[in-house]
């Protein structure tokens, strides 16, 4: 016999009825509820330390890592210089040195030249303060002078190009054109270099203003002509500077003394000069 919908709805009722009573009514219901939310605030409050305690691991790893790292870092940043350390003498002659050599020459005063407390190259002579962080010099060479024949190795000076030293700890070669060591006595003003030059070819004595940062010549004017077999020695007297104007006079051997007006990268032979 079917039922009607009417009770059928009713006894649905009453089981969830009797459902909601157990569950949360009575003393072991109450028990159970009590027990349910304890167990879940257990649950979250070890959640929640276990994500703090992995955060907590974490920034520590970090500051760790990073403290551990700053005394590296410190190291590696130890400050560029670049400098002339103490004065020796050492034995000097145109045998070792025919280019540079000037008659009687015997002893060379070098220094080492000191980049980030290494010993990079050596110099010779006096510096010329071009900036108040660069300064140019002139490089000393050590040749091993020993023929095939010899047994042992046989150690001279040589003079060597001119340098530009940043105090800051770089050095590089300048490039002075038609520069030679037996011929070329640079007198420096500011951040112009003056020498007679010999060219390439040895055939010819030239005029040379160079001034560094320029890539050509502010001046390049032949002179003579050159006789190898004459004395290198007194090829040119030493460029002579004048401030105001700006201006450098070269007095070749055996003619007469070329000035030179030099404003910024240009120049113009001076009043009067040939």
């Amino acid at each position: 016999m079917p039922v009607p919908k009417g009770a059928r709805r009713s006894r649905i009722q009453m089981q969830l009825q009797g459902f909601t009573n157990r569950v949360f009514h009575g003393k072991k219901a109450a028990c159970r509820v009590d027990r349910y939310f304890r167990d879940l605030s257990g649950k979250m409050g070890r959640a929640y330390a276990g994500v703090v305690y992995r955060n907590w691991t974490i920034w520590t790893l970090g500051l760790l890592l990073l403290l551990g790292g700053v005394p590296a870092c410190a190291a590696k940043a130890k400050p560029h210089y670049a400098a002339l350390g103490k004065a020796h003498i050492v034995p000097y002659s145109a045998e070792g040195d025919p280019a540079g050599a000037r008659p009687g020459e015997t002893k060379l005063t070098v220094r080492p030249l000191v980049v980030n407390g290494k010993v990079e190259r050596w110099s010779t002579g006096e510096i010329h303060e071009v900036t108040p962080h660069t300064f140019a010099v002139r490089s000393a060479l050590r040749v091993n002078d020993a023929l095939p024949t010899d047994k042992h190795e046989h150690w001279v000076w040589q003079k060597g190009q001119w340098l530009l030293v940043d105090k800051r700890g770089k050095v590089k070669d300048l490039r002075l054109p038609d520069y030679d060591s037996s011929v070329s006595n640079v007198v420096w003003f500011r951040d112009y270099a003056a020498y007679c030059g010999l060219t390439a070819s040895g055939k010819s004595l030239y005029a040379v203003v160079m001034r560094i940062g320029v890539r050509r010549a502010v001046v390049s004017r032949k002179l003579e002509k050159w006789n190898a077999a004459a004395p290198a020695s007194t090829a040119c007297g030493p460029a002579v500077w004048q401030r105001d104007p700006p201006r450098v006079s070269f007095s070749p051997r055996g003619g007469e003394m070329v000035s030179f007006d030099v404003v910024g990268s240009e120049s113009m032979p001076a009043a009067g000069a040939k």
